[in-house]
């Protein structure tokens, strides 16, 4: 028997430009065991790694600006 590999997204370039809640829906739905939030540009946050986590950062307009990654 093979041993099949599942390989699931890690980064969502094609997000950039589409309103952040639209981008938090289509990566929970892709992959609905991650933890999808929007910030804010300018927000500070925190540096650590999370593989379980995906930051959506929108712009003033809440228009998604940097492709969203695990992370």
């Amino acid at each position: 028997m093979a041993d099949c590999k599942v390989t699931r997204k890690t980064r969502w370039p094609e997000l950039v430009g589409v309103k952040g809640n639209i981008a938090v829906a289509t990566i929970k739905a892709e992959n609905p065991s991650l933890n999808v939030f929007t910030i804010k540009k300018g927000t500070i946050i925190t540096a650590e790694y999370r593989s379980d986590r995906v930051r959506v950062w929108v712009d003033g307009c809440g228009v998604v600006y940097v492709a969203p990654h695990i992370g």
